[in-house]
């Protein structure tokens, strides 16, 4: 703002060359007074031809005997311009007679300057000054300042909101960074003061996080891991049952249990989300994904350019597709894949032939552990946590995992992906 407002000073300055400044402000009172007081001191007879002497390119100046016959605009306060505390000091003015008339005074406004004196006789001395109008109009000149000042005002404005800009970009840009890896480094406190602090609150809030992440995963990893020690003495402890098909049952709950123990331990230690971010061919990964699902005798249609580079951890969005497809799979049929983006995400679409799952379902199965009552064969349902992953490590990427029923029946899959720039 001072330096908007320096400008504009700058441009009042220049203005008052260009915009018909006041006579106290063109510089050339001392000159006038003190041809003035020459002339005066002169016989009266030699006034005349001493001021036609002095005349010069800068003014004009003529002696008269009176103030009849000069063609003089009718301006009411051509007097009380002359009211200054510099005309006083160099004419002895109000003592001494003196009438002001600016370019503006005159018809069409494009007259001069002229500063009338009387001199202690009675007689008058004229001083016409040209208008500095540098070969413009005064509209032009206007206009011409009008712009110079815009233009300062919007560059300062430019260089000032940029300044102000680049510190909310960089805090913009480290909370997706946070977003999609909750590993990032803390951003740098630079900016205003208000902006600083509102990093450093946010450093802390991520600092905070990352601890609770920490210590969620360890002790939810070690207590999964202590569960093995008691599981493995309950089977060794039913060989000991005589009765075969109690037996089996037993074998059968602690081998869930144990499946159950080595789901959670995957999804707790996953290694997918320690894998660092970087650039990828997506497409090519999932042609790897359908190829190996081919030597499998299992086909899946594929939708999608040949190519598609996107940075963001390979591992883990393989996980996601793959516990997309499993699920196709088991629970459906004709499963496909469609792959599509632009600058600003990249959508992945899972396509099966099946049941589908029930609207009011379709959020509560990314709840761990979670298992529809179809999804409980023993022999080819998960534990409930596959969902759930996917969607952590989709959600790590800064995008969205989404379900949805066909209108031709089946499940369609949304995985959007946000693109970092």
């Amino acid at each position: 703002m001072l330096t908007a407002l320096g400008f504009n000073a700058l441009f009042t300055q220049l203005a008052g060359v260009w915009a018909y400044p006041p006579l106290d402000e063109t510089g050339l009172l001392e000159k006038i007074s003190l041809t003035t007081k020459l002339i005066e001191a002169s016989e009266a007879s030699q006034r005349e031809r001493l001021a036609a002497a002095v005349t010069d390119r800068t003014s004009n100046i003529s002696w008269h005997a009176s103030r009849e016959g000069l063609d003089l605009p009718q301006v009411p306060d051509a007097v009380q311009r002359t009211l200054s505390p510099l005309t006083q000091r160099l004419f002895n003015s109000p003592v001494r007679r003196l009438e002001a008339y600016q370019p503006s005074d005159w018809p069409e406004k494009n007259g001069h300057y002229s500063l009338l004196v009387q001199l202690t006789d009675g007689s008058w001395l004229m001083f016409s000054i040209p208008s500095r109008s540098w070969g413009l109009g005064q509209w032009q000149r206007n206009l011409i300042l009008i712009l110079l000042v815009l233009l300062s005002t919007a560059l300062v404005a430019l260089i000032a909101t940029r300044h102000l800009a680049r510190p909310l970009q960089q805090f913009a840009e480290g909370a997706r960074r946070f977003g999609v890896d909750f590993r990032a480094p803390p951003i740098e406190p630079i900016g205003p003061k208000e902006i600083r602090q509102a990093i450093l609150a946010f450093n802390a809030m991520q600092a905070q996080l990352q601890h609770f992440i920490k210590d969620r995963t360890q002790m939810l990893a070690a207590i999964s891991h202590d569960l093995r020690t008691p599981l493995t003495r309950m089977r060794l402890r039913g060989e000991f049952i005589d009765d075969p098909d109690q037996q089996q049952r037993l074998f059968r709950d602690v081998d869930e249990m144990q499946a159950m123990i080595n789901s959670s331990l995957e999804f707790f230690r996953d290694d997918a989300r320690l894998e660092q971010a970087t650039q990828f061919d997506l497409a090519e990964l999932l042609q790897t994904l359908i190829d190996d699902y081919r030597d499998q005798a299992i086909d899946i249609a594929f939708s999608g350019p040949a190519h598609l580079v996107y940075f963001g951890r390979p591992l883990g969005l393989k996980r996601v597709v793959t516990n997309l497809l499993d699920n196709a799979i088991k629970y459906a049929c004709e499963p496909a894949i469609e792959l599509s983006g632009d600058d600003e995400q990249v959508t992945v679409v899972i396509l099966d032939r099946g049941p589908g799952i029930p609207v009011e379902s379709q959020e509560q199965v990314f709840v761990p552990f979670y298992r529809l009552e179809g999804s409980r064969n023993k022999n080819t349902g998960g534990v409930g946590l596959g969902l759930s992953a996917a969607r952590a490590i989709v959600l790590e990427h800064g995008g969205s995992l989404t379900l949805s029923n066909r209108k031709i029946g089946g499940l369609q899959v949304n995985v959007v992906l946000a693109v970092c720039l």
